[in-house]
């Protein structure tokens, strides 16, 4: 995580407690569903496209923008907004957002957010800010939180755990000293971790492969945990990319 954070930013200890709450009845209910850049995680779209019921390639198609800019090491998935002079989110109403139980990570931890590292020892570390936005009016509220206490609350837990894996590509030592991805690799990535029905296709009709036998886990990834199938995509990159079949 940044060292030096914007003005709105704060550092937050893991034990420290934050006054926030949000509700209905707030006169800024929905103003964080706009103006916004929406970054999905693998994750989120898998919750998303199960709720909208529809298979990963239709909803990419549907709902994401693919981006990659200079010095971005692997392409961000967006949610598109809608073009109304706001920029709001697809999915929130007058009654809020539409799809609130499978709403994103990012909604789920506003206003606080958390960054994860990868200690040379391979244990993990996690850091917390706090946003503090000039149109929110949460900070006014009684409900008092840790970080950890805000983000159980919201759901967080198996969102997290399933991105924490991810660090095993994301921060891996080759990708620290330099590597690279070519455009081919880009599109693995996209493909394994967000197109995740066309990722299961290949691999099931046998046009991409593990150059190993297939775990019991894997086998359950194929015949529709998708869940599993993430982990597989996450473990085929780093074949892919780094030679690992472990």
């Amino acid at each position: 995580m940044p060292s030096a954070l914007p003005d709105c930013c704060q550092p937050l200890a893991a034990e420290e407690k934050f006054r926030f709450a949000c509700q209905p009845g707030a006169a800024c209910f929905t103003d964080c569903c706009r103006q916004l850049d929406l970054a999905l995680t693998p994750f989120d779209v898998l919750r998303l496209k199960k709720r909208l019921k529809l298979d990963s390639g239709s909803f990419l198609e549907q709902y994401v923008l693919v981006a990659w800019e200079e010095g971005m090491i692997f392409p961000a998935c967006f949610l598109t907004m809608i073009d109304d002079g706001k920029a709001s989110c697809v999915f929130v109403t007058e009654q809020g957002c539409s799809v609130y139980a499978d709403r994103p990570a990012a909604c789920r931890a506003y206003p606080a957010g958390r960054g994860i590292s990868r200690r040379a020892d391979g244990a993990a570390e996690e850091r917390f800010v706090l946003l503090r936005e000039p149109h929110c009016l949460g900070f006014a509220e009684s409900a008092e939180q840790t970080a950890l206490e805000y983000f159980h609350a919201q759901g967080l837990t198996e969102y997290n755990r399933c991105n924490d894996q991810l660090l095993r590509l994301l921060q891996h030592p080759k990708i620290q000293a330099g590597f690279r991805l070519s455009q081919a690799q880009m599109d693995q990535y996209v493909m394994a971790l967000y197109n995740v029905d066309f990722f299961r296709q290949e691999m099931a009709d046998g046009r991409i492969a593990m150059r190993r036998p297939l775990a019991v886990a894997e086998l359950r990834a194929l015949a529709g945990d998708d869940e599993e199938l993430l982990l597989l995509g996450l473990r085929w990159l780093l074949q892919e990319y780094f030679g690992e079949t472990a």
